[in-house]
């Protein structure tokens, strides 16, 4: 597509999933569901069938790509509804990660279903069927024929909590064209800082106001206090080591690591927790040639011996960064962009990652600036860095209220976004349109 105006790429792009869609999207969901990729129960959603009943009232929809967004979220959605009773929500995501923790979280009047695949008929479908009033579209995962839909219905669709890397921004403005087009979808956006703002504003979004990130202004991670006690009690005095959210092509690098720490301290235990919980089985073969391993989705107990604890299950990082002397957050030691280092911090913990946090530049240098988050680029350098955590407890504790501190700066990101939002959901369901 390199030779044609940018100005009819999105019209392409809806032809061809017009085209094929029907075709190829359920052969994909089908591998997918074999694969253990999509719920077996629900992978139909995504072709906007099987959809639970709408209920009646006004209908806020949230979309959320996965599990880091849609957390974020929570604490809006239960203001919004706090704000309209009379109202429900809707939130989209597109994994069984998000789902999941979705199901736990969710308040009276919240309701999930996967978004539907970027498709004409299926986005159709969808919203013939929820009739949204608002769109609330969270962070900056863009799919263009759902978004030009919306606009084609005359929903008000706002930008919330919109994050840009310097990647994704500078993608989209060699295809300014096509950019400036989808965010007419959007009557304002709202950002958590001004360079994003101001990135926003080139890329076509006229109206950005600048909120703070909304992930400092989620609750810390919550953990089951019996099993919290538990753990203690098996671990003891062992030095822990948690690298939460990990990637596939990170276990070298880490396996590396904990070796180094392991010379020096050789009591020490590392708590792995994947991103993704199905890699857990394939992560204990990974491990197994080089310590003794636990998988926590087994059953299996921290032994004494016990190098390696693979936690392959979802929603409990709350209680393994609470059991954490050092933390390490994935995602970040290949091209990936890193995971949130403000869970770990908002729980008084400091923070290591790897030299790609194209995600979260902002909050690595608040971190940083506090003397709580550390770069690390090779194994050599996180064993050292989780070495000196645990030889220095008092230093350990400083450092991690610290990250507290600087976590919490943005805590006021929530009432800065209701009160740009207030208008617009004083509106709902009071308004006509097509």
């Amino acid at each position: 597509m390199r030779d044609v105006p940018q100005t009819y790429r999105l019209s392409i792009w809806r032809g061809l999933g017009q085209t094929l869609g029907r075709i190829v999207a359920p052969v994909l969901l089908r591998v997918r569901r074999r694969r253990g990729k999509e719920d077996p129960l629900r992978f139909r959603e995504k072709m906007a069938r099987r959809m639970l009943a709408r209920p009646t009232g006004p209908i806020i929809w949230f979309h959320a790509a996965s599990v880091g967004e849609s957390r974020s979220v929570l604490p809006l959605i239960r203001a919004v509804l706090e704000r309209r009773p009379d109202a429900h929500v809707l939130i989209t995501t597109g994994t069984l990660t998000s789902a999941r923790m979705l199901e736990k979280e969710l308040p009276p009047r919240a309701i999930h279903q996967f978004a539907p695949l970027d498709v004409v008929p299926y986005v159709r479908r969808f919203l013939r069927h929820w009739k949204p009033d608002l769109v609330l579209w969270v962070e900056s995962e863009f799919w263009p024929t759902t978004l030009s839909e919306i606009r084609m219905r005359r929903i008000p669709a706002i930008l919330v909590n919109a994050r840009l890397s310097e990647k994704s921004f500078r993608g989209w403005k060699r295809r300014i064209s096509m950019s400036r087009e989808m965010m007419r979808s959007f009557v304002m956006g709202l950002a958590p800082t001004k360079e994003i703002a101001a990135n926003l504003n080139i890329l076509g979004l006229a109206r950005v106001k600048v909120t703070g990130n909304l992930k400092a202004s989620a609750e810390p991670l919550a953990a089951d206090a019996a099993e919290l006690s538990r753990l203690q009690g098996v671990i003891g005095g062992r030095p822990v080591f948690v690298a939460a959210s990990t990637h596939e092509g990170e276990d070298d690098i880490l396996a590396a690591a904990i070796a180094s720490m392991a010379a020096e301290r050789p009591d020490v235990l590392a708590i792995i927790v994947p991103r993704h919980p199905d890699r857990g089985p394939r992560m204990r073969e990974h491990y197994a040639a080089r310590g003794q391993t636990a998988l926590r989705s087994q059953g299996e107990a921290i032994a004494a011996d016990t190098r390696f604890y693979i936690a392959d299950t979802m929603g409990e990082l709350g209680l393994f960064y609470r059991l954490a002397g050092a933390v390490f957050v994935g995602g970040s030691l290949i091209a990936h962009g890193g995971q949130n280092p403000l869970e770990p911090a908002l729980l008084s913990r400091a923070v290591a990652y790897g030299p790609h946090m194209t995600n979260f530049t902002a909050e690595c240098a608040a971190l940083a600036a506090a003397g709580a988050g550390t770069a690390v680029t090779d194994a050599e350098a996180l064993a050292a860095y989780a070495l000196a955590q645990f030889a220095d407890a008092a230093s350990a504790h400083e450092r991690g209220e610290a990250a507290r501190a600087a976590a919490s700066k943005e805590a006021d990101a929530l009432s800065r976004t209701l009160s740009f939002l207030a208008a617009f959901l004083r509106q709902v369901g009071h308004h006509a349109r097509p």
